[in-house]
């Protein structure tokens, strides 16, 4: 087999479960730093230098096709090719096709639609694997130079950045004592599929991998057995498209004229907040927040994009409006504050009741299943909702949610024994399962001891709003994003959340942040087979892909020892 000549080396095939993934997400790291601290500099030459040094790297390969291939939502979705890798060899056989130099040309993406919150279907394109393994190389070089650029108020599909952040944001800009009350809730309609494909491409400038990404904005999709061309947008569903989407509405904050002083703070009678193609304007009049909308209108004209008209309104902070799940709204409340206004950010309505029937529904599919199936099932909702939404002001939410959820289960229960009286059913499926909590009515299975998790057990935990433009790919503020990731724990077990916090928020196997989004497991460091305890010390919380990688090294070695033991006889 032919060499492939790589940034890092030189490699004939690729084993994919001896990689050194500390090595190579440290290599991806620095070389984003690098891009990073140039752009800042200003000195473009060698932005354009490490960017290409970035898509020579063999480590950058091996970090695309792993988050391509094991982390991404769409990892077991096909595109056109209907190819999906499931297994190490085709992984490290991914990677030997990608590093060889052969002329790239991407294939058209596979059109999928899937619903929407009011009832639409909203169509994603799925590129075939090789193209969204380049897409990821290709955002790792481009990323690190506009985090740079990017704006502060800029939260969705950043590294470091969440749906928190803006909600934290807001929360500073929409308390009672302030000014701006008046607030354009605004939407782009269609962002992602109407985008300018010149004036994206214009805005790129002349940057390596440019090619490629005219190719996959012009690469058509199929539908039906069909080819249709594609004029304009970007293709939900690639990796890059929310890179590109915050590239073509970079410059919200120069557009309305936001000033900011010296030390960072809001010097103008304008603000704007912004999560992907989603944003909100604060203004001090109704009159100014209908001229923002005039401006931004032009704005995006320029880009393809309009404001949807169904969506987008301008109204009161008394009136209050929903953003990223959340209603933000003032109360009237004249007695107990010195306004006489009170500003509370809870769960909205729509987020509210798209949780009752999504867990309605999962309660009706788990009829017939024990009650251990049931808490295996519904846990992972239920933590995940509480955890996004106890940063707001839940309490009452979230007691009206256990309720309901006990309802539920009085029914699931009557349902499995409809012969049974009430106070067997108690005893059957209700008890004091939690340990930890005074509460005679947890429903869970009393044999194995699962139980089903409360609202109302997740503490309200207000977010710490990330700092001005900070980016992790700043190695200026590594000790700061090193204490962000620890205080992410919150969304693990208990048990786990004691182990994250001794590993600072880092796997010790890849070197890697544990809350990449890629699923964490607990790992014997002394195996139990080989007397290891389930104590703390002989544990350590890694990445469910770098725990298959120890497992398979070590049936390797076993296999090795034995090899060389059967020969020795």
């Amino acid at each position: 087999m032919q060499a492939l000549c790589l940034a890092n080396g030189t490699k004939t095939q690729t084993d994919w479960q001896s990689i050194d993934w500390k090595k190579a997400n440290r290599i991806v790291r620095n070389l984003r730093q690098r891009i990073f601290r140039a752009t800042q500099r200003g000195d473009w030459k060698k932005v354009r230098s490490l960017q290409k040094l970035m898509l020579r790297s063999r480590s950058n390969i091996l970090v695309s096709v792993r988050r391509v291939t094991q982390v991404n939502q769409g990892r077991k979705t096909p595109g056109v090719d209907k190819v999906v890798v499931k297994t190490p060899d085709a992984r490290g056989k991914l990677v030997d096709e990608l590093a060889a130099f052969t002329p790239w040309r991407a294939k058209p993406t596979r059109r999928i639609y899937i619903p929407k919150a009011n009832g639409k279907q909203r169509p994603l394109g799925i590129p075939v694997i090789k193209d969204r393994c380049m897409q990821a190389m290709v955002k790792n070089a481009l990323e690190p130079s506009w985090e740079a650029r990017f704006e502060g108020i800029s939260y969705g599909f950043r590294p470091g950045r969440s749906c928190h952040d803006a909600i934290g944001k807001i929360y500073g800009l929409a308390r009672p004592n302030k000014n701006k009350k008046w607030v354009l809730d605004a939407d782009i309609k269609g962002a992602f599929d109407n985008i300018s494909h010149g004036f994206l491409l214009e805005t790129l400038g002349e940057v390596p991998g440019k090619e490629l990404i005219r190719q996959w904005l012009k690469a058509g999709y199929m539908e039906g057995g069909v080819f249709h061309e594609t004029e304009a947008g970007t293709p939900q569903g690639g990796v890059i498209s929310p890179l590109l989407a915050n590239i073509a509405l970079h410059g919200m904050e120069q557009a309305l004229d936001v000033q900011y002083g010296s030390d960072g703070t809001l010097r103008s009678k304008r603000a704007v907040v912004r999560y992907a193609d989603d944003f909100v304007a604060f203004c001090e009049t109704q009159e100014d927040a209908q001229k923002v909308r005039e401006i931004l209108t032009e704005w995006l004209k320029e880009r393809g994009l309009t404001l949807s008209e169904e969506k987008t309104r301008i109204a009161h902070l008394t009136e209050g409006f929903d953003f990223l799940g959340f209603n933000i709204r003032h109360y009237k409340t004249p007695q107990t504050t010195r306004t006489g206004w009170k500003l509370l950010i809870k769960p909205s309505q729509k987020s509210i009741q798209k949780l009752r029937d999504k867990l309605k529904a999962e309660w009706l599919k788990l009829h017939g299943q024990n009650a251990r199936n049931v808490t295996m099932k519904l846990n992972p909702i239920v933590r995940g909702w509480a955890n996004y939404f106890r940063v707001g002001v839940s309490s009452a939410v979230f007691g009206k949610l256990d309720h309901w959820m006990n309802q539920r289960a009085m029914r699931y229960a009557k349902r499995a024994h409809p012969t049974k009286p009430k106070h067997w059913w108690k005893r059957r499926y209700f008890g004091r399962l939690n340990p930890s909590r005074q509460d005679n009515w947890v429903f869970g299975d009393k044999q194995s001891g699962a139980y089903l998790l409360k609202f109302r057990w997740f503490p309200i935990e207000r977010h710490i709003l990330v700092k001005g433009r900070a980016s992790p790919d700043d190695p200026s503020l590594k000790n700061y994003w090193l204490m962000r990731e620890k205080t992410k724990a919150k969304i693990l077990t208990p048990s786990k959340r004691r182990l994250a916090h001794r590993q600072n928020g880092l796997c010790p196997r890849c070197g890697d942040s544990l809350f990449n989004d890629e699923e964490v497991e607990k790992h014997h460091i002394v195996p139990k087979k080989e007397g290891g305890t389930n104590t703390y010390d002989n544990l350590e919380l890694v990445h469910l892909f770098c725990h298959q990688q120890v497992t398979a090294q070590k049936k390797h070695e076993q296999r090795v020892v034995s090899g060389c033991l059967s020969r020795m006889r």
